[in-house]
């Protein structure tokens, strides 16, 4: 167990050892979390629950992209798996849903897309003003693969295609807080009979494409035909894959159990992407389709799916993806369906 989460392997051995500031960031994040609490619990419906909601968001957003980043030097205490900092996970949740709730109580009878789009002009300089931060006080550095992918131009040493990562990150774990938002609320939405699949198939191009975009580094997919290939090694078969299964699925299953819960629904989501998703993507890295970058090979204890050569940090890592990418598909596509919605 220790070498499960402290690990005997490269992704496992970094420097830990804090510095005052990082202590005093670490201070702040805490005491911050805690005034929010007790704000924000009069304020809003199922506050602790809707704040694990977020959190759990955050933690699987931070888990599925840690080979593009490291924390480190933030003291033993700070760590839940390999370099992933539950005190990270505490501020961006903090920072995020006290945003989100200022705007929903302050702006309330704006749509759910206008108020979406405050959330990211007031999240996305802030965010990035914070990574800066953490940069220069030593907790945050890019992996090789990242440093690789970017263009060159940086400011004070953050990449500036940063200004694109954070609204991907923003809008996935908005979208996630969202939907758990409704199942916690028990908000009654209306079921669309006549799914709208050319929108639907839109708002999951928009969610894969962009989402595949910004963790392009993580992976390289290599042997597919030259004309296949549309931004460095993203190819319209492997991403077209992607987004053709997820949009069948959602779809289908809407269709056919119309009658369940969301909550109920979007377990089968994931139960149906999972088998269909995961060998798939065995026999992508079977065949030498996908192979998977130095930083997130460290990041692999070594045990791998039973019969295939997938390691199981990738069995976990699909229906992260899938939780992120169809709870922002299924909001969004709720939003646009139930125009009386507080969504």
């Amino acid at each position: 167990m220790q070498r499960w989460f402290t690990g005997n392997y490269p992704g496992g051995v970094f420097d830990k050892t804090p510095t005052p500031a990082i202590i005093g960031f670490e201070v702040f994040i805490v005491i911050a979390a805690i005034v929010a609490f007790f704000l924000f619990r009069k304020w809003v419906k199922n506050y602790p629950a809707r704040f694990g909601v977020l959190a759990i968001g955050v933690f699987i957003f931070e888990m599925f992209t840690a080979p593009m980043w490291h924390n480190y030097h933030m003291g033993s205490w700070a760590y839940l798996y390999q370099d992933q900092s539950w005190i990270l996970t505490l501020g961006w949740t903090t920072l995020i849903i006290t945003v989100v709730t200022a705007i929903d109580h302050f702006v309330s009878k704006a749509s759910p897309f206008n108020r979406f789009g405050l959330y990211l002009l007031i999240l996305a300089p802030v965010v990035f003003a914070i990574q800066i931060l953490t940069v220069n006080i030593g907790i945050r550095t890019y992996s090789p693969e990242v440093l690789k992918s970017v263009c060159g131009v940086s400011v004070l040493g953050v990449p500036i295609e940063a200004l694109y990562y954070v609204p991907v990150f923003m809008t996935l774990v908005i979208g996630f807080y969202k939907y758990w938002g409704l199942v916690l609320d028990g908000v009654p939405v209306v079921p669309v009979k006549n799914t709208p699949w050319f929108r639907t198939f839109l708002i999951t191009f928009a969610a894969v494409f962009l989402f595949e975009l910004m963790i392009e580094p993580m992976v390289d997919n290599v042997g597919f035909p030259s004309w296949s290939y549309v931004y460095h090694d993203i190819t319209i078969i492997m991403t077209g894959l992607w987004i053709v299964g997820i949009w069948l699925v959602v779809n289908l299953i809407d269709r056919r159990f119309i009658h369940w819960d969301l909550f109920h629904r979007f377990l089968l989501y994931l139960a149906a992407m999972a088998i269909v998703a995961t060998p798939v993507e065995a026999w992508f890295i079977a065949h030498g389709y996908r192979v998977y970058g130095p930083s997130a090979q460290a990041n692999f204890t070594g045990v791998k799916l039973v019969g295939t050569s997938v390691p199981i940090e990738v069995v976990f890592a699909i229906p992260m993806y899938m939780a992120l990418i169809i709870a922002t598909i299924r909001v969004t596509e709720i939003a646009f369906s139930n125009k009386r919605l507080d969504a």
